[in-house]
């Protein structure tokens, strides 16, 4: 099997600061990306930004400072956004590296070469927010059908890639392969793309002077999807001398994307593999959207105060919650509502009392009834072994859900297991065995039971990233960095002192709560 495991996000256009929404695809890959390396891979996790374009000239020009004066700032406070959230990528692209303007430049001139781009003249109806060309057929009531607004008709010389030529490829690849999830994507795609047939790409623009050079041709520049698209491949070397990368991690195993942006990913991006005779992606992941107010979060609402920054609500609840809620709430591949009070709920429900509680009440009963040391178990009964049994089989599940790119499935099963765990005390009752001095039989549940917290506990370090690490010391235990340590009931020493830690999730007082956030929103 490869060893290696390579995970996008798309690059984020830094027309604002960064979003919930933005957290959302980056927290989603970062758990993906733990998980893997807890398995045992070679890890490659690429993010970025895409700095290119009108809007980016627009905004700098509306600032009165230079475009890279604009993105610095913008790119330097998303990279401390992703520290602040405990963000593992293993490189952040910015399309302004020189390496990759390089890259793209050879890519142009390669496909040029090749007869996959020929220069003519557009004529058509363009979306400056989403620098997109479209037909009249594509509009949505007279507007941009990815964002709503207004397009212009323009026409100039520029440069056309042969995506009509990949158009039978394309077609089988999405009707005959698992190259794009989930399902209702596809049915998108073929609808609205396939079946009206594919035109040829705009990739270049006389009217724009931010962004690449053709070097051939320095009058045009490469237009945006020539431009972002590749950063996949020249983050890894592509063309480069050193491409050792390149070859250890391409094919990408999975690109997580938003849905507004899958037709690029799916249709576009491998029909210029395709020009390029190199090996697809294995996988095309189309994500929901994040909604306040029903309705996507842009940049420019996240950022008037009406909605709470993700900054905040980190320094506030830690940025455990934040990832829960991402990873947990809103259900991989659909779309999932956001309001503070399902965000206080999820905080209270699940890591205050389901999982925090467990875990100090469990350490509370060793202390209270067994004078805060544990020993193997003596005996165990057959619902004991059950228990045992349906922990491990939970686990087992977490594993393939993870293996099916399945996030939330998995940290739901997780959850399930703290539930569990919850009911296996309730059904043993120690305080009722304490009152009749069965202290061997006590020990033998609480033995079970911090063996299966610290088992689940150890499955949940990809997804939360701070409190799961401090629960190891209560037993005298190492803090995993892999999913071999703690993998079956066992490992409990005789003389094991438990130890209380602080409290992991302190509860809230969620009206009170509501109250203080939107003092701060507004």
């Amino acid at each position: 099997m490869k060893n290696s495991f390579y995970i996008t996000t798309p690059i984020y256009y830094p027309s604002n600061k960064m979003t919930l929404g933005n957290c959302y695809t980056t927290i989603l890959c970062d758990s993906i990306a733990r998980f893997n390396r807890m398995m045992g891979k070679d890890v490659f996790y690429l993010t970025g930004t895409d700095e290119h374009g009108q809007k980016i000239e627009k905004i700098a020009r509306e600032k009165n400072v230079s475009e890279m004066d604009y993105l610095n700032e913008i790119v330097s406070d998303t990279r401390a956004l992703w520290d602040k959230l405990d963000i593992s990528y293993d490189k952040f692209i910015r399309t302004t590296d020189n390496y990759h303007v390089e890259t793209v430049q050879k890519i142009f001139k390669k496909l040029f070469e090749k007869g996959d781009i020929y220069k003519s003249t557009y004529k058509g109806l363009y979306c400056t927010p989403c620098e997109s060309f479209w037909t009249e057929e594509q509009l949505v009531d007279g507007k941009c059908p990815d964002c709503g607004r207004p397009v212009e008709p323009m026409e100039e010389e520029a440069y056309f890639f042969r995506l009509s030529k990949y158009q039978d490829k394309i077609e089988k690849l999405l009707t005959e392969t698992d190259f794009l999830r989930p399902q209702s994507r596809v049915n998108e795609m073929i609808n609205n793309f396939i079946k009206p047939g594919l035109k040829d790409l705009c990739v270049s623009r006389t009217s724009v002077k931010w962004g690449i050079p053709v070097d051939f041709d320095p009058k045009h520049t490469v237009y945006v999807w020539i431009d972002a698209l590749p950063n996949y491949i020249s983050a890894l070397g592509y063309l480069q001398k050193d491409d050792k990368l390149f070859k250890k991690f391409w094919p990408c195993d999975v690109h997580v994307v938003g849905k507004e942006i899958v037709r690029f990913h799916s249709i576009i991006w491998p029909a210029i593999l395709m020009a390029l005779e190199l090996p697809l992606p294995k996988l095309i992941y189309g994500h929901g959207w994040l909604l306040f107010d029903g309705g996507k979060l842009s940049k420019s609402k996240a950022n008037s105060g009406s909605v709470i920054d993700p900054r905040i609500l980190s320094d506030r609840y830690g940025i455990d919650a934040i990832r829960l809620f991402l990873i947990k709430e809103v259900v991989f591949g659909q779309d999932g509502p956001y309001t503070q009070e399902l965000f206080l709920n999820s905080y209270n429900t699940n890591l205050s009392n389901e999982y925090g509680n467990l875990v100090s009440r469990t350490i509370g009963m060793i202390g209270k009834y067994l004078g805060g040391v544990l020993n193997k178990p003596t005996q165990l009964t057959d619902t004991d072994k059950d228990f045992m049994q349906e922990i491990m089989n939970k686990r087992s599940s977490v594993f393939k859900m993870m293996d099916e790119i399945n996030p939330t499935g998995a940290i739901n099963l997780i959850f399930e297991m703290f539930s569990r765990a919850n009911k296996f005390i309730d059904e043993n009752a120690p305080w009722v065995l304490a009152k009749n001095g069965e202290t061997d039989r006590i020990n033998t549940i609480l033995n079970i039971l911090s063996e299966a917290i610290i088992i689940t506990n150890t499955l949940l370090l990809p997804f939360l990233t701070v409190k799961p690490k401090l629960v190891y010391a209560s037993w005298n235990l190492d803090i995993p960095n892999n999913f071999e340590k703690y993998n079956e009931f066992g490992f409990i020493k005789n003389n094991t002192e438990v130890v209380k830690g602080e409290n992991l999730y302190q509860r809230l007082d969620i009206n009170k709560e509501i109250e203080e956030l939107n003092k701060i929103a507004n």
